[in-house]
């Protein structure tokens, strides 16, 4: 019999996660699809690959053994097409913009694939990326896929990458800083910069929708590219502005966690399916194991927020 290159992916990607919807979801397939084509493979093989309940997913030995050659035929193909092909086009990735958990995988990517040729783009934020998405322009990108004033579109797929906390910006003689954390809602009592580029739509509703969920208060919007930017306008305005806490800061300036709940700030890959570099594949699954590996993908164990869109979409995938 001949082999589904398709079905073969779509096995191997099932034994890696375990897990229909987290599979489906990695795919940018729907679950039932992604359960009619194992049924159909399996009913080809004369055996069964997987064992499944309503809570549990298991490989069987047949399985195991189909998901390690799999994988092998899988990089030989994508090997092969570029042999024949003799094309060596650059991956054209987008990280978003300097300080970003998105640049931490540039040197991951060419230390696990350093036979892969990219380019690094800084769109500063997805409204910039989705045209060159959407024409081929580019291969991936990294933001929120929410808040964006209109849907995604069909061509365009998306895999959650991480779960970012967001704190707070404020200069060292603020009396924010006196806390070693900081109450979501004791914000309400000090009005706050919101810093966000013309072209991150996404990050200006994710700021808006905790302002109105928490009853808190906006000094100033400040217009302007960068984490560099940003730190600027709070040193000169001296207001708090949400931010990540983990990065260095100039002197003059500190980062407090925000608690009670924790806000979140999410982040996903996002390509064109009609369009795909052949490397793209490659990078996703090297993206997805690095975040798995490096937990960007779990929620606090304290309480959270997330705003409703990206609830929806974290419930999807877990």
């Amino acid at each position: 019999m001949d082999l589904d290159l398709r079905q073969v992916r779509y096995a191997v990607t099932l034994a890696d996660e375990l897990h229909f919807g987290r599979a489906a979801d990695r795919l940018t397939i729907a679950q039932q699809t992604l359960s009619a084509q194992i049924r159909t493979l399996e009913r080809r093989l004369g055996v069964p690959l997987f064992t499944r309940d309503r809570r549990h997913v298991a490989l069987t030995p047949a399985g195991e053994t189909f998901a390690e050659r799999g994988r092998r035929l899988l990089a030989d193909a994508e090997r092969l097409v570029d042999e024949i092909t003799h094309t060596r086009t650059p991956l054209r990735i987008d990280v978003v913009a300097e300080g970003l958990p998105s640049t931490l995988l540039i040197p991951h990517l060419r230390s696990q694939a350093p036979d892969m040729p990219f380019e690094v783009l800084q769109s500063h934020g997805m409204s910039a990326a989705l045209p060159r998405l959407r024409t081929g322009d580019l291969d991936l990108a990294f933001g929120r896929p929410f808040g964006l004033g209109r849907p995604l579109g069909a061509a365009l797929a998306t895999m959650p990458v991480g779960l970012d906390p967001i704190g707070v910006i404020v200069p060292t003689d603020h009396p924010l800083a006196e806390r070693d954390e900081i109450p979501l809602a004791a914000l309400a009592d000090h009005p706050l910069l919101i810093h966000a580029a013309d072209e991150s739509a996404e990050w200006h509703d994710w700021a808006d929708q905790a302002v109105a969920a928490f009853g808190l208060k906006v000094a100033t919007r400040v217009r302007g590219q960068g984490r560099t930017s940003a730190l600027a306008a709070v040193q000169a305005l001296r207001h708090p502005a949400f931010g990540r806490t983990s990065a260095h800061l100039p002197e003059g300036l500190t980062a407090r966690p925000l608690t009670d709940p924790v806000p979140l700030y999410p982040w996903h890959a996002v390509w064109n399916t009609t369009t795909p570099h052949p490397a793209v594949n490659q990078a996703l699954e090297l993206i997805h194991t690095y975040a798995r590996t490096h937990h960007w993908h779990r929620p606090p164990s304290t309480n959270w927020w997330l705003p409703e869109p990206d609830r929806d979409s974290l419930r999807a995938v877990n």
